[in-house]
Parts: C-alpha cells; structure tokens; sequence
C-alpha cells in the first residue's frame, strides 16, 4: 500500500511540475511523453518478474505433488517392489463389522 501511495505521489508531482514550467506546449509534451515511457518500462520489468515467480511456484508444486505420490507409492514391507502399500493384515488396521447395522 505505501509503494502505491509513493508512487502516485511521485507521478502527480511530475506531472505537476512538467504543466508549471516556462517553457512552450512542445517541450512540456515531449517531458510529459517521456514520463508516461519511463512508467510503462517500469512496470514491464515487474510483470515479468511476477510471472517468472509463478511459473516458479507452479513448477515447485508440481515437482512435490510428483514426490509426495512416489513416497505415498513406496511400498515399507517389500522393498523394491514399487506396486504400492502392502495390505493391512485382518484385525490389524482393518474397520472390521459393523455393528448395529
């Protein structure tokens, strides 16, 4: 919030300065043009930068969503079997019956 409030700030006082100079229409324009360019190339850096980030971000999420299924996949009991977890064993884990149903 005080980045944006900085910023508009700074834009209106440049602004404001570029209408108050004694100079003609023609070099208050051209100043007025260069201002909103160097705006516009600020800000393209930064939008680059954030989508970098988030093609950062997704990429990193993929890359555990990827090793959170290989380790939920490897099998304790059976080393080097690679077919999932093993079964529970009856009574060891197991909901058993209902009772009341």
């Amino acid at each position: 919030m005080q980045s944006a409030i900085s910023f508009g700030l700074s834009l209106a006082a440049l602004m404001a300065g570029i209408t108050r100079l004694p100079v003609g229409p023609w070099p208050c324009g051209f100043l007025a043009l260069g201002l909103i360019f160097v705006v516009s190339s600020a800000f393209t850096p930064a939008k680059c930068v954030r989508d970098r980030q988030e093609v950062a971000e997704v990429t990193n999420r993929a890359d555990k969503a990827r090793i959170d299924k290989i380790l939920v996949e490897q099998d304790v009991f059976h080393p080097g079997s690679g077919e999932g977890l093993a079964p529970a064993a009856p009574g060891h884990g197991s909901p058993g019956p209902r009772l009341g149903a």
